[in-house]
């Protein structure tokens, strides 16, 4: 799947499931007309969880935009151990009714990419981030800075989906992965730069801006 497709509102990775509920709903409206409301209530609930509204994407040159919709869990100095460094970590919990599709935080190009299978830990924990599967990125920035992106996959999640690969550009906003259900995206960067969010605070994918580099 190219991962520069044009938002299509409703994700491609949901139109299956989207499909699959659709007629679930119409078959117990005409065989059980009793739970047909059961039928109609995953319907609905399906469609909101992968619509993938187009956003504008802030200018700033230095801002590190929010790679998902969702909560933050996580702003601290921690290790990055992807790149082996100190960074300042930021932790983004995504439940079931947050947008699911991933965004470049950054422009830049991508050095690396590491996959790990692992467990299935509700995301919000701070072991979700060593233990559960998950899918990495290494970008260096237009700026010469490096910025790692982790897809971790959750208590309910159980297939995260990376389109990109080394030597590629992305923009910031332009949309690499998805992950199928409640999940979280840590982003590493540089010591150097300044949270713009703290713990609690309810971020919208691509327009919230995560720090400045």
């Amino acid at each position: 799947m190219n991962p520069t497709y044009p938002h299509p509102i409703l994700a491609r990775e949901g139109w299956p499931f989207i499909a699959i509920a659709l007629a679930i709903a119409v078959v117990l409206s005409y065989a059980v007309p009793g739970l047909s409301f059961v039928g109609w209530i995953l319907f609905v609930f399906v469609v909101q969880f992968f619509r993938d509204p187009a956003r504008p994407v802030p200018q700033a040159a230095n801002a590190i935009i929010s790679p998902a919709d969702g909560r933050i869990v996580k702003v601290e100095e921690a290790d990055d151990p992807y790149l082996n460094r100190r960074a300042l970590k930021i932790s983004v919990f995504m439940n079931v009714f947050n947008v699911h599709s991933n965004k470049s935080p950054v422009d830049g190009e991508i050095i690396n990419r590491w996959y790990n299978a692992g467990s299935f830990l509700n995301a919000a924990l701070d072991k979700a981030s060593t233990e559960n599967e998950r899918n990495a990125l290494h970008i260096k920035t237009t700026s010469g800075h490096d910025v790692t992106c982790v897809q971790i996959a959750g208590l309910v999640a159980r297939r995260i989906l990376c389109y990109v690969e080394p030597k590629m550009n992305l923009t910031r906003g332009q949309r690499y992965g998805f992950i199928r259900f409640g999940s979280r995206v840590d982003v590493y960067l540089p010591l150097s730069a300044k949270p713009r969010v703290s713990v609690g605070d309810k971020v919208t994918g691509v327009a919230t801006i995560l720090a400045d580099l």
